[in-house]
């Protein structure tokens, strides 16, 4: 791990922040890649499992990679019995941004059928709609690993490149189910494998833009860094409530579904913790 923090340090951060979110979208096409390996179908129970572990690492890295730095953050210009304050305010807002996007952006829940879309009305194909609902959970992921990128490169207390590159690592692991959870239903739907995984991988594209979109912001306005951490945590956790977990207990595997969830938490979490 020694190499790979010095050669992210000869980097300029958003040049770090860009680098580690292609790794990101490298392992969410490694997830769609797995249509051309498959001769049967990947069995509800495994897919539920790997939306609820998808939901663990997220809840996790919410926390310990977002919000947690984000309180330390706040305590340099606020008193530490108002230092929820502007985490709080971005936490609301990431999760207020995401509802408004949900809204009116054209999607389909994963293993809905067509007339199950939400947002603006459309004549767009099952593909596209299953292809933005992916995207729309990517850019929050692609914004954290920015913010936290960002947050090294100003030298925040609390901050550092192991972090930040425990969070890719963990957004990155998580990615690896979320391609194959758009690949398998396009699959499903009748798309040859090659279709399939060109639309699976293609979900995770969004992540490098976040991502440098990220650091740059936060290196124009050093300030908004907590409310930054925070945007992206309220963000992450209104996908994982609104959507992944609902999913993964939806076909009836919960106890799998909610111990894999577990298992990613503690992953993160130790992710986290061992390499800041």
């Amino acid at each position: 791990m020694e190499w790979l923090i010095d050669w992210l340090s000869s980097l300029h951060p958003i040049m770090q922040g860009g680098v580690a979110a292609l790794f990101t979208w490298f392992i969410t096409a490694l997830g769609a890649a797995v249509v051309f390996l498959l001769k049967n179908d990947v069995p509800d129970s495994v897919m539920d499992s790997l939306l609820g572990f998808t939901g663990g690492v997220m809840l996790a890295a919410s926390f310990w990679s977002l919000l947690n730095p984000a309180l330390e953050m706040s305590t340099e210009s606020w008193t530490q019995a108002w230092s929820w304050v502007p985490v709080a305010i971005g936490f609301i807002g990431g999760a207020l941004f995401l509802f408004v996007i949900d809204q009116y952006l054209p999607h389909l829940h994963l293993n809905a059928p067509i007339s199950s879309a939400e947002g603006v009305k459309t004549d767009w194909n099952k593909t596209v709609l299953l292809v933005l609902a992916i995207t729309l959970h990517n850019i929050p992921e692609g914004l954290a690993i920015g913010v936290a990128f960002g947050a090294v490169a100003e030298g925040i207390p609390g901050a550092d490149l192991g972090g930040a590159i425990a969070l890719a690592i963990g957004i990155g692991i998580q990615d690896l189910p979320e391609g194959l959870a758009v690949a398998i239903p396009l699959r499903r739907s009748g798309l040859s494998r090659w279709k399939s995984f060109t639309w699976g991988q293609l979900s995770g594209a969004v992540e490098p833009i976040a991502a440098v979109f990220g650091v740059a912001l936060v290196m124009i306005a050093k300030p908004i860094l907590p409310y930054a951490l925070a945007f992206a945590a309220g963000a992450m956790i209104y996908v994982v409530v609104e959507e992944v977990i609902p999913e993964s207990q939806r076909r009836g595997h919960t106890d799998k579904a909610t111990l894999a969830l577990i298992i990613g938490f503690v992953i993160m979490m130790a992710l986290d913790v061992g390499l800041s």
